[in-house]
């Protein structure tokens, strides 16, 4: 397998496990999707966040899991970008908790492998994209 089709593979299971981590509100495995160092940060006008991983983590597991609430499963990859092969950026888009979300996520690799560095999203409420 080429680098680049194993890279890609490498992203999307790493996609596959953050995605259902979400969906469960499972912070143990989104901690091994992200970066120690990461950054998740809101751009949605009026709920501008920028938070660490550790106040990330801890949002979340102050929610009802949206698999809990029985919300609808939606999700796509819409594009992969590599920018060599230690860098990657992934747009995605999800429906859970009422909310249409759209995430930018920058991705490194090292020797633990692809995780999220960053992810930068906004959101619409569900009712506003109909």
């Amino acid at each position: 397998m080429a680098v680049k089709d194993r890279a890609m593979a490498d992203i999307c299971d790493l996609m596959s496990r953050y995605l259902e981590g979400l969906y469960q509100a499972d912070t143990g495995v989104l901690a091994g999707v992200f970066h120690p160092d990461a950054r998740y940060v809101n751009m949605t006008e009026g709920d501008y966040m920028n938070k660490s991983l550790a106040e990330y983590f801890s949002a979340v597991e102050k929610r009802i899991p949206p698999a809990v609430r029985g919300d609808t499963r939606r999700e796509r990859i819409i594009s992969v970008e590599f920018g060599g092969e230690r860098m990657a950026f992934v747009k995605a888009s999800m429906t859970m908790m009422g909310r249409e979300y759209l995430d930018f996520l920058t991705l490194t690799c090292d020797q633990h492998g692809w995780r999220i560095m960053s992810k930068v999203f906004s959101y619409v409420s569900q009712t506003e994209t109909v």
